[in-house]
């Protein structure tokens, strides 16, 4: 059997292994890459974030949800939404999605392997596809797999009535009411778009806080209004048993407590297991934790120094824009570019309802390190743009020293709250102050503004 040979071979197509693989073809290697047949593009196209976001405009754009200011709680733009509704528009831009990945592998000469990869050796691997099996030398390797829902043995998973988050197109219907485990940025994301169609959504998790990284005032804004949509949380629970009441087309999950949780439907959302344990990862001589998760180090490099890793398979942040970049740092140092690793400066952007967004420093952790701050806060009702979109409860926040007024970090709440981070993100990446936000002309009417109006607040303490 002949064995094809590359610089550069990536396992995964998902965001860390397309912009590892293009920047390294762009500085002229040799570069394939393996994607499981009908997942170009990876879990990020097909199961993850795109599907996500989309099934989430959907939602807004079809409940009417954001005309509500204006028309009133009752206002729907179509009475009767349908699963079919929301999964042939996911459908759309998957396929779209897929079309783009595929077009800038051909542009960029990138080999793309069809089939599922496992370690011969360190340098060495074979692709099982659908047309047999193939063997492939490569001189570095990128392990950027991604990650699949993780499963628990106390739920019985149906693809009907339990489901995890790969599993919400096989819902033959939206639930009537819906229950699930999991306060994580999945777990909250699916929680909002479910109540924005007005159905009860009871969450479950174990932990007594959400989202333990984020700004805890933004926290409580975002329970604020889940609840105000008819979200129940449940934190401190655990989840012992579900149980799939057919006889009446309920499931029952059973608390630690001794609580039991009625719902048409069960959404499991608890963590993520990376694929790395489909990859014989003993013959390349590395180990994964029992997440499949695989250390590395600032370069990006596993325990073998020609084995790079990015995305999900390394765990935390795990978010589309972070594995991007993470994949293509990595190809960066094994073409021997140097580069510069921010990730002090890395957004987040959770698409909740309302979403929330944030770069740099929370309060807790400036409190923590003992650095004097104060604070600018921007509300959305003092905006003219935010009331023209019918958001009068978002909010910009600012943290800035109080001593030589540097920026230190933004958090945002509300429409487009992901968007406009962005503007913090650059004034925080070149040391500026919030005297920048003052002294510049924003756009008007334009929620950007907000950065304005949050720094004369914040300027007006001192």
């Amino acid at each position: 059997m002949s064995v094809a040979q590359y610089d550069f071979l990536v396992i995964g197509s998902g965001p860390a292994g397309q912009k590892a693989a293009i920047s390294a073809a762009k500085l002229g290697r040799r570069v394939a890459v393996v994607e499981r047949g009908g997942m170009l593009g990876g879990v990020s196209v097909h199961t993850g974030t795109i599907p996500s976001k989309t099934f989430r405009e959907a939602v807004l754009y079809l409940s009417g949800f954001t005309q509500r200011a204006f028309y009133g709680r009752g206002y729907h733009l179509r009475d009767h939404i349908t699963m079919h509704d929301l999964v042939s528009r996911v459908q759309t831009i998957v396929e779209r999605e897929t079309d783009i990945v595929r077009e800038q592998f051909l542009r960029n000469h990138i080999t793309q392997m069809d089939g599922s990869a496992r370690f011969v050796d360190p340098h060495t691997l074979e692709i099982s596809g659908a047309e047999g099996s193939t063997i492939v030398n490569a001189d570095t390797i990128l392990i950027a797999c991604g990650s699949r829902p993780a499963h628990d043995s106390a739920i019985p998973f149906d693809g009907t009535r339990v489901v995890d988050t790969d599993g919400i197109p096989g819902l033959a219907e939206l639930p009537r009411d819906l229950i699930i485990v999991g306060a994580g940025v999945i777990g909250l994301e699916y929680t909002a778009i479910f109540a924005a169609l007005d159905i009860p959504v009871t969450l479950i998790d174990q932990r007594p806080r959400i989202l333990e990284f984020a700004d805890h005032e933004i926290i409580e804004a975002l329970c604020y209004h889940l609840r105000e949509l008819g979200v129940t949380f449940r934190l401190g629970e655990k989840v012992v048993s579900v149980e799939i009441e057919s006889e009446r087309n309920r499931v029952a999950a059973r608390l630690e407590s001794g609580k039991t949780v009625h719902g048409q439907a069960l959404l499991y959302a608890v963590g993520r297991q990376a694929n790395s344990d489909l990859l014989n990862l003993p013959a390349a001589g590395i180990e994964a934790d029992p997440r499949g998760r695989l250390k590395v180090n600032e370069f990006f490099q596993t325990s073998a120094p020609h084995i790079y890793a990015a995305g999900d398979v390394i765990g935390f942040p795990a978010l589309a824009a972070t594995s991007m970049e993470q994949g293509r740092l990595a190809s960066c140092h094994m073409c021997g570019v140097s580069f510069r690793h921010t990730p002090e400066l890395f957004p987040f952007g959770i698409y909740t309802i309302p979403e929330i967004s944030m770069v740099g420093r929370t309060e807790e952790q400036l409190t923590a390190e003992k650095i004097p701050y104060e604070i600018g806060i921007a509300r959305y009702e003092e905006l003219a743009k935010a009331q023209m979109l019918g958001d009068r409860t978002g909010m910009l926040k600012l943290l800035f020293d109080s001593r030589d007024l540097k920026l230190l970090g933004v958090h945002g709440i509300g429409q487009r709250a992901a968007e406009i981070i962005h503007i913090g993100q650059a004034v925080l990446a070149f040391g500026g102050t919030i005297e920048y936000f003052r002294d510049t002309v924003f756009n008007y009417p334009t929620l950007a503004e907000a950065y304005r109006v949050a720094a004369l607040n914040g300027l007006n303490k001192l």
